[in-house]
């Protein structure tokens, strides 16, 4: 089983953790899995960007986004190379280390 490693954020894992993942499943849901909960605002449709990470390591890994997540990554706080809609990057064999941005974008959440 790969092993995803989360940086320390300050709301959802502040001390950060290194957590196991079933090759399959996305990043997204690993972390629900194991009680670190990141905002999934659109319930993993592919239809916001709440679940946006950054793959520190083992990107490369990862199938290639599709141009639907590209389009809407384009919208997500803190946007670099990396990112990643946590509910769409599928755990392949290797090990990840991801962070989760300091802020999204969740109109909801923010009562706007």
């Amino acid at each position: 089983m790969p092993t995803i490693k989360i940086l320390p954020h300050p709301e959802y894992c502040p001390r950060g953790a290194e957590i196991q993942a079933s090759v399959g499943d996305s990043i997204c849901e690993a972390l629900l899995d194991h009680d670190i909960p990141i905002e999934h605002a659109c319930e993993m449709s592919r239809a916001c960007t709440t679940c946006h990470v950054v793959v520190r390591q083992g990107y490369n890994s990862l199938e290639e986004p599709e141009e639907e997540e590209e389009d809407l990554l384009d919208r997500a706080w803190g946007l670099e190379p990396q990112s990643r809609l946590s509910c769409q990057a599928i755990v392949a064999k290797d090990d990840l280390t991801i962070e989760i941005p300091r802020y999204s974008i969740n109109h909801a959440k923010e009562k706007h």
